[in-house]
């Protein structure tokens, strides 16, 4: 996790589903670092593509957000055990 997760987590709490655009545009980071971030966010479950480039939270975002679930305690999908 980097600061930046958090925020861009935060953000789609706020604002519901977004995409990469969408992130810069609320002057979280740029477009392109968003589009490698949500795609490390997804790996570990915190947030799912729902269609071509558009991003939702997941229950496990908002557990994490919520500080019920603890960024050490997820694994990637592509390569956990």
């Amino acid at each position: 996790m980097r600061p930046v997760d958090e925020r861009i987590l935060e953000t789609m709490r706020d604002e519901g589903n977004l995409t990469p655009q969408a992130v810069e545009n609320f002057d979280v980071c740029s477009r392109g670092h968003a589009s490698i971030r949500l795609s490390e966010l997804e790996e570990y479950g915190l947030v799912e593509r729902i269609a071509q480039g558009l991003y939702r939270l997941t229950d496990a975002g908002r557990a994490f957000l919520d500080e019920e679930l603890d960024a050490s305690e997820l694994e990637a999908s592509n390569g956990g055990s």
